[in-house]
C-alpha cells in the first residue's frame, strides 16, 4: 500500500501548483478552491538501487514504491468560525499519513496578496488552528457519547471509558490552548486509544514555503533556518518555488536538468519532497527479487521481520518461518544471488530481526 500524503493550504498559497510538480499532473489552478473531491496523484518513488537489480534479474515487472498524493482544496476559514474540512474531504485527510501545509512565500502581482501580506508564522498558525478545530469537533462529539455509555457501562468497561475520558478531557484542554496532538506527551496507551480517532492535528506535518524565482539564490539558507525554527519530531521543512518546478515538468529531461542548474538546483522538487516525506515519517524500503518481479516496499523504520513479512501478505505474516536476507549493496557487489551464497553473505533471520534500509528479502512460510 502506498505512501499517502494529503496537501493543504490556504487559499492562493500555491497548494495545487505544488500538487502539480509532484505528481505531474496539470490540476486547474486558481479556480479551484474547494470542493467535494481531492484531486489525487501517484507518484513513483525514485531510487537508484532499482535499476541495477533490473539489469541483473531481468524482471517481467519492476515495481517501485508508491506515493499517493491529495490535494484536498483550499482553507477557507481558517479555523475562525468553522472547519473548511467536512465529509469526503475531511474524512480523507483522516486517512492520510502525514499532511503537507504548503506555505505562501511568493510574490506575484497576477495572484492577490492576502489581507495583511506575506507571512509565513501567520499562516502556519491559521492552518493550525483549522486542524485543531476540526479535532475539537470529533472530541466534543466523543466526550458527550461517553458521558451517555457510563450509565449503562459495567465496570471493566466503566473503568475503560474512564480513563478515555480522562484523556480526551486533557486533549480538549490543550487544544484549547492552541497545542495540537501531535506534540501532546501521551504514554503507550493513551497513544492507542488515540490512533484510533486519527485526528488531523495529530499527523506528522512537512511545511513547503512556496518561495518566488527571485528567492531560489538564498532558498537553502532559508530552509536551513526554518527547520531550526519548526523542524523536530513530526515536522520538516522545504523550500520550493512551485511555479518554477511546475514548468519544469513539462520539460524533456535534458532541458530541465539545464533549466534547473541555471539556478543551482541539483535536484527536482519532487525528489526533496518525497525525501523529506520519508525522513519526516522515519520510512524505510526493503526489496524483494526475482525473475518476475523486482520490488520496492515501504516500511517505518524499526519494522521486525514478520511485520515486513505482512507488507507483501497477511498469509507469509501469519506463517512466518524465515527470512533469507542479503543487502542490496552486498548483492550488487557479487552480481548473483548464487556468488552471494558462495561468499556467505546470504544471513537466515528471525522473526524479530529489525529490517534495514536496502535490505533484499525472501520470505520463508507455511500456512
Amino acid at each position: 500500500m502506498a505512501v499517502t500524503i494529503g496537501i493543504i493550504g490556504l487559499v492562493k498559497s500555491g497548494r495545487t501548483t505544488i500538487f502539480n510538480a509532484a505528481t505531474r499532473s496539470n490540476a486547474a489552478t486558481g479556480s479551484y478552491s474547494q470542493s467535494s473531491s481531492a484531486n489525487v496523484g501517484i507518484v513513483k518513488v525514485p531510487d537508484a538501487r532499482l535499476s541495477p537489480l533490473e539489469e541483473m534479474f531481468h524482471p517481467k515487472k519492476l515495481t517501485p514504491a508508491e506515493i499517493k498524493y491529495f490535494d484536498v482544496g483550499a482553507s477557507l476559514k481558517g479555523g475562525t468560525k468553522d472547519s473548511s474540512f467536512s465529509g469526503e474531504l475531511l474524512t480523507q485527510l483522516q486517512n492520510v499519513d502525514a499532511l503537507l501545509n504548503v506555505i505562501r512565500a511568493f510574490e506575484d502581482t497576477a495572484i492577490p496578496l492576502p489581507a495583511g501580506g506575506i507571512n509565513a508564522e501567520r499562516d502556519l498558525t491559521t492552518m493550525n488552528a483549522e486542524l485543531i478545530f476540526s479535532d475539537l469537533t470529533i472530541i466534543e462529539k466523543r466526550l458527550n457519547r461517553i458521558g451517555s455509555q457510563m450509565k449503562s457501562a459495567k465496570p471493566p468497561e466503566r473503568a475503560a471509558l474512564e480513563r478515555e475520558k480522562e484523556l480526551m478531557a486533557r486533549i480538549k484542554e490543550a487544544m484549547e490552548k492552541d497545542i495540537p496532538v501531535r506534540d501532546m506527551e501521551v504514554d503507550e496507551e493513551e497513544a492507542k486509544i488515540l490512533s484510533g480517532y486519527q485526528f488531523l492535528s495529530n499527523k506528522p506535518v512537512l511545511m513547503v514555503i512556496n518561495i518566488g524565482e527571485d528567492d531560489l539564490p538564498k532558498a537553502a539558507e532559508m530552509e536551513a533556518e526554518l527547520n531550526t525554527r519548526y523542524g523536530g519530531k513530526n515536522y520538516r521543512v522545504i523550500v520550493i518555488c512551485g511555479k518554477l518546478e511546475a514548468e519544469l515538468i513539462n520539460m524533456d529531461e535534458a532541458e530541465a536538468t539545464e533549466f534547473r542548474s541555471s539556478y543551482g538546483l541539483k535536484e527536482t522538487g519532487l525528489d526533496r519532497t518525497i525525501r523529506a516525506s520519508y525522513d519526516l515519517l522515519d520510512l524505510i524500503s526493503f526489496f524483494t527479487v526475482g525473475p518476475d518481479e523486482v520490488r520496492a516496499w515501504t516500511i517505518t523504520r524499526g519494522t521486525i521481520s514478520q511485520k515486513a513479512a505482512g507488507k507483501i501478505h497477511s498469509d507469509i505474516e501469519r506463517g512466518y518461518i524465515r527470512a533469507e536476507i542479503v543487502h542490496v549493496g552486498d548483492l550488487l557487489t557479487a552480481g548473483s544471488l548464487a556468488e552471494v551464497r558462495k561468499r556467505g553473505q546470504l544471513r537466515l533471520e528471525g522473526k524479530t530481526y529489525i529490517v534495514q534500509d536496502g535490505d533484499t528479502a525472501n520470505f520463508l512460510f507455511n500456512v
